[in-house]
């Protein structure tokens, strides 16, 4: 079998450049700072030396491999494609032969939980602006921002074995034994604190009739001015039983060390995850997209992407809000008053005032939005096909795209 290291010519440069360094003389630096340097000379060399401790096997060894345990990483970097991975190792793999970690990085993305409501709990218009993904887990929990500073971690086990505790105490280990000076621990909220304040990582489950699987993040060096900005909800009046995230202060662990990288975070904990089930420190690269590998996987990554998924699980809700449109030389109160289910709108009123609109038009804008989704596309389609039927009158044009214009703003 192949083995593939992390062996290159950059790596022996940087090695070669600490022991440059450390090969001044005692007597070209006083004696008081000659321990000062050596430590800094020894702790950048560890820091070249560590990521190549793990090795990376081939892909062909993940279907194969015997009963024990199994750490692979994804080389993908998509949301959808990684969560799909999560959904295919809890439904076909045997956990009662192995156990199983998998490693994995997203580009910028909003994940939320099984059971909540992304108009509650991002900044829906950010996303699209900035390009953003949105996703909705299988698993509860609330919502968490990830891009390439964040990693993921997946454990997995069969439901008798389930111990969401004692991965974050993996975790956690792992963290003391790179960085022994480090403040961090596990609330009994399932969440690891540095500083016994700031969150790093935050943890979510599944459990199945046989399976179950325990994720969680954690903060290596994300953005955190675009964490805080897209989980921040614009939305007034939303009405919902859907489960609420808790927000909490967070903050890097590269604030706290910056050679603290993700690659070293993610072997450190791979290595402590052997450690601790007594495997070989091996961990095997797995391409999500492929169906050889995973077959059926595709299907489930499409599935996640979807808009009946990432919008239409959302529990039922009800917008109730008061939309104050500058028109002329006044400022109109219109009321408006929605409930949404499975991401439709179910029941519409808009309290228009008198004269407004055309009673003709008002119907049908009422008819046209029951039924639609609740999405500035589709509502901004369902306007343009009804304005070409208005009255070719310039004011009331204006009026007509006032109002829609503020009802698109509420999604």
């Amino acid at each position: 079998m192949t083995v593939s290291c992390h062996w290159h010519f950059s790596f022996v440069t940087k090695a070669r450049c600490a022991l440059a360094a450390f090969s001044i003389s005692r007597a070209d630096v006083p004696s008081i700072r000659y321990p000062i340097i050596k430590n800094m000379v020894l702790q950048s060399l560890k820091n070249c030396l560590w990521p190549f401790c793990i090795l990376r096997v081939p892909k062909a060894c993940f279907r194969s491999t015997a009963s024990g345990g199994l750490i692979i990483q994804s080389v993908s970097n998509d949301v959808y494609q990684n969560l799909a991975v999560e959904d295919w190792i809890h439904d076909h793999m045997d956990l009662e032969k192995q156990h199983i970690l998998f490693l994995w990085r997203n580009s910028p993305a909003v994940v939320i939980g099984r059971h909540q409501n992304p108009w509650q709990e991002c900044n829906l218009r950010l996303l699209r602006q900035k390009n953003i993904k949105l996703a909705r887990r299988r698993s509860g929990g609330g919502t968490v921002y990830h891009d390439l500073g964040n990693i993921n971690l997946t454990f997995f086990t069969t439901r008798k074995k389930y111990q969401r505790m004692e991965n974050l105490k993996l975790v956690v280990k792992a963290l003391k034994a790179l960085r022994p000076q480090l403040d961090v621990h596990v609330t009994d909220r399932y969440d690891i604190l540095l500083d016994r304040q700031y969150k790093i990582s935050g943890t979510a489950a599944k459990l199945g009739r046989t399976s179950a699987y325990h994720h969680c993040t954690l903060l290596c060096n994300a953005d955190k001015f675009v964490l805080s900005s897209v989980l921040k909800s614009p939305y007034k009046g939303l009405k919902s039983n859907a489960t609420p995230s808790v927000p909490a202060s967070v903050k890097n662990l590269f604030e706290e060390d910056p050679s603290l990288t993700s690659e070293i975070l993610l072997d450190a904990i791979a290595k402590e995850y052997a450690t601790q089930h007594q495997i070989d420190h091996h961990i095997t690269l797995i391409n999500p997209a492929d169906e050889t590998l995973l077959p059926g996987i595709s299907n489930k990554t499409e599935e996640l992407q979807t808009w009946e998924w990432v919008y239409g699980k959302t529990p039922k809700f009800s917008v109730s809000t008061c939309l104050n449109m500058a028109y002329k030389d006044s400022v109109l109160d219109v009321k408006i008053n929605m409930d949404v289910k499975n991401g439709r709108i179910e029941v519409c009123n808009i309290d228009l005032p008198e004269h407004w609109l055309p009673p003709g038009l008002y119907s049908e804008l009422i008819k046209s939005l029951t039924g639609s989704k609740f999405c500035p596309n589709e509502t901004t389609t369902l306007v343009t096909t009804l304005l070409r039927v208005c009255p070719q009158d310039d004011e009331l044009h204006s009026r007509w795209n006032l109002l829609c214009d503020n009802m698109i703003m509420l999604m």
